[in-house]
């Protein structure tokens, strides 16, 4: 059993920007890939960025060139710098792993974290 816990959110003015963390209770690389993804009031949960083991990265289309994903191995946490934070950017964001293969047959959530953006 793997453990997810987020911090990091907060209240941020359009145009600021927050980092969020995510530490797991084991190794990120005995993982497949670590992700971060949101979820607004009433829409589905998306995925915002991946990181996989061996370091490819993926973003959602509306985050490219804002938003980076990193890691830290040895303290077993990943973050997700946001910058140039939109209202549409407000979100509960929910840290996830991805275990064993790219199909992603062991999945795992945090409790999330609250992102608001408001002036």
């Amino acid at each position: 059993q793997v453990q997810l816990v987020e911090s990091g959110g907060g209240l941020v003015q359009p145009g600021g920007s927050l980092r969020l963390s995510c530490v797991a209770s084991g190794s990120i690389f005995s993982m497949y890939a670590m992700g971060w993804y949101r979820q607004a009031p009433g829409k589905q949960r998306e995925l915002v960025a991946t990181v996989t083991k061996d370091g490819r990265r993926n973003f959602a289309d509306s985050v490219k060139g804002r938003f980076t994903i990193s890691r830290d191995g040895a303290a077993n946490t990943v973050y997700l710098q946001m910058n140039s934070l939109k209202p549409e950017d407000a979100a509960v964001y929910y840290c996830n792993a991805c275990g064993a293969t790219i199909l992603c047959e062991y999945v795992y959530w945090g409790q999330g974290t609250q992102v608001t953006v408001s002036s």
